[in-house]
């Protein structure tokens, strides 16, 4: 499958990393500290892909700058101090990044990490050097903007045609059908696959393993 395509975009959390639990622990934590209505993990769960601060105001449904600037301090500080949970890639990830480039594919990420939050997940999974470029929610629109994507076929001169994006969130396949981008979602992240299939996707995959055959599969 990838031999048509000169760029494979890759979602972050949800996509190749085993995050929710964590991202739900850590966004309970920080409502906690703030002092307001702890979020179902339900809830937490459907703005996981969404940039942060943007993400808070639709969690907790509120316009209020200073607050959610409070809300995005107390969830990093949880996140890189009092949560424990464990946050490891998928099973299979690293073999399949492997394979991909080894046979001469192009590999990207477009995350609603900021360029800190990839750079140190990078770090601690050793895969950094996969991906030759990668956009964060730092340094474009959030998702499902279409800006991450757009930046990154401009950074390689490609058109949408020429790229495919990969993620677990309508979010990603939301960004991706706005500029007709191909897509695959997978299910095993945190949106379920009949709301995927809305977007009309190339495939949706229930595991790595099955990602991992599709994306090496000829033609």
């Amino acid at each position: 499958m990838t031999k048509q395509y000169k760029l494979i975009i890759f979602d972050w959390d949800g996509t190749l990393m085993d995050s929710a639990a964590k991202i739900v622990s850590c966004m309970r934590k920080a409502a906690a500290r703030c002092e307001v209505a702890i979020p179902s993990a339900e809830a937490v769960s459907h703005i996981i892909g969404i940039s942060l601060k943007p993400a808070i105001k639709q969690l907790f449904n509120i316009d209020d700058d200073e607050l959610a600037e409070r809300l995005t301090l107390a969830y990093k500080e949880v996140y890189l101090g009092a949560d424990t949970t464990p946050c490891p890639l998928f099973d299979g990830v690293t073999d399949m990044l492997t394979d991909l480039k080894d046979a001469g594919n192009v590999l990207a990420v477009a995350t609603g990490k900021a360029r800190r939050g990839l750079n140190r997940a990078w770090e601690q999974t050793g895969t950094g050097h996969f991906f030759t470029t990668s956009r964060c929610a730092d340094e474009a629109d959030s998702k499902p903007s279409p800006d991450m994507l757009l930046q990154l076929l401009e950074e390689r001169g490609l058109s949408a045609g020429q790229a495919l994006m990969i993620g677990d969130t309508t979010y990603d396949m939301q960004m991706a059908q706005a500029i007709g981008m191909d897509r695959v979602g997978v299910s095993y992240g945190v949106h379920a696959p009949v709301n995927l299939a809305k977007h009309h996707p190339k495939a949706i995959v229930h595991s790595i393993a099955e990602l991992h055959d599709l994306l090496m599969t000829q033609g």
